[in-house]
């Protein structure tokens, strides 16, 4: 089954995954990671070739173009992230094509343990005879969001090289970060220059997402005092063991992400690091609600004044940082975006659906800002893990998608 767009989806994709563009959250330069940078040149590049105007790489990471209108109309806005996840390997990435796929499950070369079900994964079900793309199974694929950059390149070149198509102007964007919480720089919503945007930065056929997580981030330092454990006695104030007393006081069974479904929100520990004499430990705080999620974060902040009332030799500090907001509190305000998607996801015949993202996209904290952007699907699946993959007809059928929005926001 290939389409228009499959080919040039699919080869994109393999291309951009196969550079590696993990952030670093504990990095603090701009952005986070130089091999970054190297997928945004390539994006760049590729945007003055095939003849984007205002091609811009800015001092923050991002890449920002422009495709010019046929017609007046509403500037519209289409972005992805270029950066993968820091929570699994993510360099070599070897990404794979199973063609035609046939139901079973799917096997990996460089994990003969690993294995991809229908079973496991229901969605994968229905793909039988879509073009599945892998990684080779010990790395992520990085279809988050080389999907998604996949989708805008495509439908960008499209838009260029078919001149007697009625669109308005249009605004791509690539950004660095976005997993790290630090894609939209205060500066990206006025460099972009548009009435509203989307992202392609979503899972299931026809999920358009106009609400998403709140999220806060947090960082517990546990200092200790050290001394020669041979004279420890009524001397050593051990970091380890009261940092694990922290974690233990987390509510896992009721608040921990593998035990939350839905509307639920989150506390979750990403990362301790550190030794006897200091611990830090990384956090990510996430509820849809803002009193939720100061809940939580009051919560946290009350198990560190516990554990330090046990111990007064230590010094226990939290820091919370905001990171995003639900976009739901500035989107239904003004639906105008979201029913545009809608009702171009169905002029193609796909059905809309509208489930909250238990997460955040940089659309969250552009909407935030004051651009409205609601989350697209872009087909990926698993993502963050070894077993992610994409299909190649999700990721056409997110093109069309993206080039009837253009079209129908001049109607």
């Amino acid at each position: 089954m290939t389409g228009q767009f499959d080919a040039e989806l699919e080869a994109r994709l393999v291309r951009y995954c196969a550079v590696d563009t993990q952030s670093d959250a504990a990095s603090p330069s701009v952005p986070s990671t130089a091999c970054q940078l190297d997928l945004s040149r390539m994006l760049k590049a590729e945007l003055e070739e095939i003849g984007a105007q205002d091609v811009v790489l800015t001092e923050y990471g991002a890449v920002i173009a422009t495709i010019p209108g046929t017609v007046e109309g509403p500037t519209v806005g289409f972005l992805a992230h270029v950066d993968t996840a820091p929570q699994f390997n993510a360099t070599g990435v070897k990404p794979r094509v199973v063609r035609g796929y046939n139901g079973g499950a799917i096997s990996f070369p460089d994990a003969p343990d690993l294995s991809l079900t229908p079973e496991a994964f229901p969605y994968l079900a229905g793909k039988v005879g879509h073009d599945i793309v892998t990684a080779s199974g010990t790395t992520l694929l990085g279809a988050d969001d080389k999907a998604g950059i996949s989708i805008v390149m495509t439908a960008a070149r499209h838009l260029l090289s078919t001149p007697g198509l009625r669109h308005g102007p249009v605004r791509v964007a690539f950004t660095p970060d976005e997993e790290i919480a630090r894609g939209v720089h205060a500066d990206l919503p006025k460099d972009l220059a548009c009435d509203f945007a989307y992202t392609f930065d979503g899972g299931d056929l026809g999920d358009i997402t106009y609400e998403s997580f709140s999220a806060d981030g947090a960082k517990v330092v546990v200092q200790g005092v050290s001394i020669h454990p041979g004279w420890a006695t009524g001397k050593l104030v051990n970091a380890t063991t009261l940092a694990s007393k922290i974690v233990s006081m987390l509510p896992h069974a009721t608040m921990a992400p593998e035990n939350t479904a839905d509307r639920d929100g989150f506390l979750h520990v990403t990362q301790m690091s550190g030794d006897a004499d200091r611990m830090e430990i990384t956090l990510i705080l996430r509820d849809f609600e803002r009193d939720g999620l100061a809940a939580k974060g009051a919560m946290l902040q009350s198990i560190c004044e516990a554990v330090q009332a046990t111990e007064p030799r230590a010094r226990i500090t939290c820091e919370i940082t905001p990171q995003y907001r639900n976009m739901r509190y500035w989107l239904e305000e003004d639906m105008t975006p979201v029913d545009l998607a809608r009702d171009s996801a169905r002029a193609i015949g796909i059905t809309p659906i509208s489930v909250p993202i238990r997460g955040g996209t940089d659309g969250s904290r552009l909407t935030e800002l004051g651009l409205p952007t609601p989350n697209l699907f872009c087909g990926m699946q698993n993502v963050h893990g070894p077993l992610e993959w994409v299909s190649v007809q999700d990721m056409a059928q997110a093109t069309r998608l993206m080039l009837e929005i253009a079209q129908r926001a001049v109607r």
